[in-house]
C-alpha cells in the first residue's frame, strides 16, 4: 500500500459485517449503521469523497474475497458505473483477499488497518509520532508483499559462480523492510530513553499529571484548550490530534497539575497500532489523575465508554477506580434541555467519589465543577501537615509556598505563624528534613 492517497479520491466505504440471526457475531456493541458511519467519517479524515457508504451483512465470509461472489460482481459494476477510484472495507483483510478484490474491482482496496494507518502517517507530528506511524505501516506492508506483479517473481544471481537460487524482489523487499524496521526500533528506544528522562524531570517537579483519555473525537484538545488557554488542533473530526501535549495549569485553589492531553481510542483498534502507540499513553499510564472524556451527545456513548475502559484495564488501570478516574460527560451544549435533565440525573445516583462531571469544553459550562473534582482527588493522595514558625521567618514560608500548598494560616500577635499545609509525596522527605517538629494530620 502506497503512503499517500490523494485527497477528493471518489471512493466507496463497505461496511461487510458478519451476523447470525440479525445479531452482529463479533463483540462490537454497536450497530451496524452506527459502525458504518464511524468508517465513512475515518475516510473523511483524509479527505476522500465518499460518493456511498454500503452496508453488506455477510452470514459467512469468503476466504478469498471476504465478500460473496455476487455482491463483489455487483460492487463491481457500480465502481465502474461511478468512476471509483477507491474501495475501503471496514473490516480485516488478508492480503490475499486484498489482493483478490482489487483485481475484480479494477481499483485500489484498503482495509480499515490500512486506513487508520494512512491517518495516522498525516496527522503524527513529533518524532516518536513518526516513528512508531512508519514502524506500524512497514509491519503492515511486509505482509502485504504478495502481489501478482510479475517483477516480484524475477531473481537476482547469488554470490557463487555456479549461478543457484538468487533472492527473489520479493524477498528482497522484505529483507529491505525488514532492515529499515530494525533501525527504527533502535531510533524508538533512544527517543524513549529521552522521554523518560524529561517525565523523571517533570517528577522532580511537584506537579500531579492529570491526562485526559477517551474516544476519538470526544472532545479532549477542546477541554485540554478550555483548562490550559492553548491552541492545540481541535476539529470535528476522528483522530484531529496524535501526538501527546503538555501543559502546566494552575487549579482555583492554588495547586499546580500538568495536563497532558493524548491521542484518541476507537474500537477495533489494529493490533499493530495498540502495540506501537502504547509509548505514547505513557503519560496517562504515569498520571495521578485521568480524566475520561465521553461524547454523551452521541448515540453509542456507552459503547465507546466501554472501549475506552477496556483499553484502560489493557494498560493496567482500574477504569472504575473513583480516586484516579474522573468521568468527564462532555458535550453537554448537544444536549437538549430534556435529555440534559436525564444526564444529571443519571450522574447524582452514582456515589461521591465516582460522580461524573457533566461539561461542555466549548461554552465553559460545569469546567469549575471539573477543576473542584481535580483538586479533591489530587488532595486526597497528598499527606497535611501543621507547622509553626517563628517571627520573620519569611525564607521558611517561601519554601511551603513553592513546594507545597498552605490550606490555612494564623498569624499569632507575635508574629508567629501557625499553618497547616498539604504536600506533594516527592516533597513530604524534604519536608520533614526541613521542619521535625511539624505534625501529619489524619
Amino acid at each position: 500500500m502506497e503512503r499517500e492517497i490523494a485527497a477528493n479520491t471518489r471512493a466507496f466505504v463497505v461496511g461487510p459485517y458478519q451476523q447470525k440471526r440479525g445479531v452482529a457475531v463479533d463483540a462490537n456493541q454497536r450497530s451496524f449503521a452506527a459502525r458504518l458511519d464511524e468508517a465513512v467519517g475515518l475516510a473523511a479524515a483524509i479527505d476522500l469523497t465518499v460518493v456511498e457508504p454500503v452496508q453488506v451483512l455477510l452470514t459467512a465470509l469468503r476466504p478469498a474475497t471476504y465478500l460473496g461472489k455476487g455482491k463483489v460482481e455487483e460492487l463491481a459494476e457500480r465502481i465502474k458505473i461511478e468512476e471509483i477510484s477507491l474501495v475501503v472495507m471496514d473490516c480485516a483483510l488478508s492480503p490475499v483477499q486484498q489482493r483478490n478484490l482489487e483485481k475484480a474491482f479494477g481499483c485500489k482496496v484498503i482495509d480499515r488497518t490500512g486506513l487508520i494507518l494512512e491517518i495516522f502517517g498525516r496527522r503524527a507530528r513529533t518524532k516518536e509520532g513518526a516513528l512508531q506511524v512508519e514502524l506500524a505501516h512497514l509491519n503492515y506492508q511486509k505482509s502485504r508483499l504478495v502481489r501478482s506483479w510479475t517483477h516480484l517473481e524475477r531473481q537476482r544471481g547469488g554470490f557463487g559462480f555456479l549461478g543457484g537460487p538468487g533472492e527473489t524482489q520479493i524477498e528482497a523487499d522484505r529483507r529491505i523492510i525488514q532492515e529499515r524496521m530494525t533501525k527504527i526500533e533502535r531510533d524508538l528506544e533512544s527517543v524513549k530513553r529521552t522521554r523518560s528522562l524529561h517525565r523523571a524531570s517533570r517528577k522532580r517537579v511537584p506537579y500531579p499529571i492529570v491526562a485526559l483519555v477517551g474516544y476519538t473525537n470526544a472532545g479532549k484538545s477542546t477541554l485540554f484548550n478550555r483548562l490550559t488557554s492553548a491552541e492545540v488542533l481541535a476539529q470535528d473530526m476522528l483522530f484531529a490530534t496524535l501526538d501527546p501535549t503538555a501543559r502546566a495549569i494552575k487549579l482555583p485553589h492554588g495547586a499546580r497539575i500538568m495536563l497532558s492531553d493524548t491521542v484518541g481510542f476507537i474500537s477495533d483498534l489494529p493490533t499493530q497500532l495498540v502495540a506501537a502507540f502504547r509509548a505514547t499513553l505513557e503519560d496517562a499510564i504515569e498520571a495521578d489523575v485521568l480524566l475520561h472524556v465521553r461524547d454523551v451527545a452521541h448515540e453509542d456513548t456507552q459503547a465507546q465508554a466501554a472501549d475506552v475502559q477496556a483499553i484502560l484495564r489493557d494498560l493496567g488501570i482500574n477504569p472504575d477506580d473513583g480516586q484516579r478516574v474522573i468521568e468527564v460527560w462532555n458535550k453537554a451544549d448537544l444536549l437538549d434541555p430534556a435529555e440534559r435533565e436525564r444526564q444529571l440525573g443519571i450522574a447524582t445516583l452514582r456515589p461521591d467519589g465516582s460522580r461524573p462531571v457533566l461539561v461542555s469544553a466549548l461554552t465553559g459550562e460545569g469546567i469549575e465543577r471539573l477543576t473542584r473534582s481535580i483538586e479533591t482527588r489530587i488532595a486526597h493522595s497528598r499527606p497535611v501537615y501543621t507547622l509553626e514558625l517563628p517571627p520573620g521567618d519569611g525564607k521558611s514560608l517561601a519554601w511551603l509556598h513553592a513546594n507545597g500548598e498552605i490550606l490555612q494560616r494564623e498569624d499569632g500577635e507575635d508574629g508567629a505563624l501557625k499553618l497547616v499545609v498539604r504536600l506533594p509525596l516527592e516533597r513530604e522527605g524534604a519536608f520533614t528534613a526541613r521542619f521535625p517538629e511539624a505534625v501529619r494530620q489524619g
